[in-house]
């Protein structure tokens, strides 16, 4: 696909000079995904105020996050394709603004399935910006340094959106819930704006049609999973509703990969899924999203109700995660020029691993601030330090017209494994409730969650450690194979 900003391409790109139009274009694509990021976990915090006024259930509340999880998670390897087909730009700029008319009308409806209906149709929209942005990323900037750099600080605005969350949800709740449905709205109408100017215009693939029976396929199989993980801890897993859908799911996925290995064009090339780059990167992304969000929604209940503390000091002190995710922005790009994206993924992810370990280890009813938390958040906040590099790794050596659907499996990894992640930890802390509300008994039932979250963390530390030794082993491989020049022999006689 090609684009009609060559300069983004340039020479002078790699050596990172970029102009004022090129630093606009990626600014831009950083704030809609900020915002994606950050509507996933903002509300969290005002559920208890819009239970309160709209009179919802628990049950009913749990939907307004899942229902963005259902409609992000479970069309985003259909977003990232449809960007490849259709044409970025048009893509991007049509969902950016189905996301803004979502958002504000959230902020005004006062009917809770309304509600939740928004909340669905806002992660419908993300599930097409947040590949699309990806991809034009990938296509508009040259593989190396200049790609790199521009990825470390788009991944960036990513994890900073979601750790940021739960600040600007404590900081929007204090003023009322609606208004963190509103906050997104004047942003995504300046960003709508500044991307249809800046956002280069591109061609969209003519040839071989748009595989409608495979999107068809692939997205009810992702919708179903989505739903049938995040309704399950309230059905019960082993209920016929529940097994019934995950045979549903099965067939689903069975009928599109029968579509994708007999159509001539397909909408998923699965050959891309035997690229070992993305599969660890894959791997990579649901470890860290899962096990993150995983721990965010213990420390989130549990600091609120069973200790009682209020939303803003929460966001407060989980503020560092956020500011350390921010500054990696500086320097993460330069860590993955120097020493690559295999070391700096595991390495940040063993520390991540081993702060939850030390949190679970250390948390008890009276938890010392400096003492505890503040050094374990920081270890956390290292293992964001190596996202951009997983960002990195899933989209090297991919074509430029399968870079959407490279950034949507990424993606659709993180949004549906961190779904299933956070969908098994609710179920474990379900299951060890005790019924009574003192703090003791409170992070009894939660600690289990905590061991579960903190051994997800660990299993992908492991991953990457042993693709990092597996790479090693194989550059080694290739060298041994190397013919020997008469130079070598040479210098190996004169040696």
């Amino acid at each position: 696909m090609s684009s009609t900003s060559p300069s983004l391409n340039s020479p002078a790109t790699g050596a990172i000079r970029w102009t004022r139009r090129t630093w606009g274009l990626l600014m831009t694509l950083c704030v809609v995904l900020f915002l994606d990021g950050l509507d996933v976990s903002m509300i969290g915090v005002a559920l208890p105020s819009i239970g309160a006024e709209l009179d919802l259930s628990t049950s009913s509340l749990q939907w307004l996050i899942s229902g963005y999880v259902l409609g992000y998670g479970g069309l985003l390897l259909v977003g990232g394709r449809t960007a490849d087909l259709l044409g970025r730009r048009r893509v991007f700029l049509i969902a950016l603004a189905v996301f803004a008319a979502a958002s504000l009308l959230g902020g005004l409806v006062s009917s809770g399935p309304l509600l939740i209906a928004t909340r669905f149709i806002k992660g419908l929209a993300a599930a097409f910006t947040a590949p699309t942005g990806l991809s034009i990323i990938t296509t508009n900037f040259a593989e190396g340094p200049a790609r790199n750099k521009a990825l470390s600080i788009y991944t960036v605005f990513g994890a900073g959106g979601y750790s940021s969350g739960l600040l600007f949800g404590g900081l929007m709740t204090g003023v009322g819930w609606r208004w963190t449905f509103l906050l997104p709205v004047p942003i995504a109408l300046l960003a709508l704006a500044a991307a249809w100017v800046l956002v280069p215009r591109d061609e969209p693939v003519e040839e071989g049609g748009h595989d409608l029976l495979g999107a068809l396929t692939s997205g009810a199989a992702m919708l179903l999973l989505v739903y049938t993980v995040v309704s399950a801890p309230e059905v019960g897993w082993g209920s016929a509703r529940t097994v019934l859908s995950f045979i549903g799911v099965a067939a689903l996925f069975a009928a599109f990969l029968t579509i994708e290995r007999r159509i001539a064009h397909p909408l998923v090339r699965l050959g891309i899924l035997r690229k070992a780059t993305l599969v660890r990167a894959s791997l990579a992304i649901v470890a860290v999203g899962g096990s993150y969000f995983s721990w965010q929604f213990i420390v989130t209940l549990f600091l609120q109700d069973g200790l009682g503390w209020s939303p803003l000091r929460l966001a407060l002190a989980l503020l560092p995660i956020g500011l350390m995710v921010t500054l990696s922005a500086v320097f993460s790009d330069k860590l993955v020029d120097r020493f690559g994206t295999g070391p700096i993924i595991a390495v940040t992810m063993t520390v991540m691993a081993v702060g939850y370990l030390l949190f679970t280890l250390g948390l008890d009813t009276t938890p010392s601030y400096l003492g505890m938390l503040l050094p374990t958040l920081i270890l956390i906040g290292i293992g964001w330090v190596g996202f951009p590099a997983i960002n990195i790794l899933a989209t090297s050596g991919i074509d430029d017209d399968e870079q959407g659907l490279a950034a949507g499996v990424l993606q659709t990894s993180m949004q549906v494994g961190a779904a299933i992640v956070l969908a098994v930890t609710t179920a474990i802390i379900a299951s060890n409730a005790s019924g009574t509300t003192s703090p003791a008994a409170v992070l009894d039932g939660f600690r289990p969650g905590l061991v579960f979250a903190t051994a997800v963390s660990a299993a992908g530390a492991l991953v990457a450690v042993g693709g990092l030794v597996l790479e090693r082993r194989s550059g080694r491989r290739s060298l041994a194979d190397e013919p020997v020049t008469e130079v070598d022999a040479e210098l190996a006689g004169a040696a």
